[in-house]
């Protein structure tokens, strides 16, 4: 994709939606963190009906630790790999207290350290919980990075270091979002929803759903 037409193409997607926000529930960096690392492999929709009963009770590691790890597996078995996930947030939830203070730490490096904690996961919390201008490359990112032309690549890692080049600055804090949220409602994964695109004719994907002029 042209310049150009990268700038236009997030000029519109800012105009649709000035103030992207994640749909995963949270109220603060720590249970952000917490909610990122279930849903791996799992929805949002998932995730939020899973974690609204455990933030109201264990907002904070301490709360979680003593909680203890098979309640914590309790709250989460309706979430995929959910023994796993449950172990995960009990031994970040003690390290965060070990090593930070109780935080969640504002460096890539801490953060990639922790159980269940990839470069995606550091990503979003960086973005979301501190206003860092990352980007989180997801499935749906990862799809629409490449129909569309954007910024395609074999790998996760190929597409975030492209986006990084291509994002113009102006839209990258929220370009995290946008993207996720126009892969997961309109560029979708089996028949995207092109009559309702608003950057169809920007899009360089040859089996659009409906004929462009």
């Amino acid at each position: 994709m042209k310049r150009a037409n990268i700038e236009e193409f997030f000029r519109r997607l800012a105009e649709r939606d000035p103030e992207p926000k994640t749909e995963l529930e949270y109220v603060n960096p720590y249970t952000l963190l917490v909610a990122v690392v279930l849903s791996a492999q799992a929805t949002d929709v998932g995730v939020n009906k899973a974690t609204k009963a455990l933030f109201k009770i264990a907002d904070n590691p301490a709360a979680m630790v003593a909680l203890g790890e098979a309640t914590v597996r309790d709250h989460v078995k309706t979430i995929g790999l959910y023994k796993t996930k449950a172990a995960n947030v009990i031994r970040l939830s003690e390290i965060l207290l070990q090593k930070h203070g109780g935080q969640v730490p504002r460096k890539r490096e801490d953060l990639e350290e922790l159980p269940g904690v990839g470069r995606k996961t550091a990503n979003v919390v960086l973005n979301v919980a501190f206003g860092e201008p990352t980007i989180a490359v997801d499935t749906h990112i990862f799809r629409v990075s490449n129909r569309t032309g954007l910024a395609p690549g074999k790998t996760v890692e190929a597409v975030e270091e492209k986006l990084v080049k291509v994002v113009p600055k102006a839209y990258r804090l929220h370009a995290h979002h946008w993207l996720i949220l126009h892969g997961r409602y309109i560029c979708k994964a089996r028949k995207p929803d092109c009559a309702v695109c608003s950057v169809i004719d920007l899009c360089a994907y040859e089996a659009k759903t409906v004929l462009t002029a």
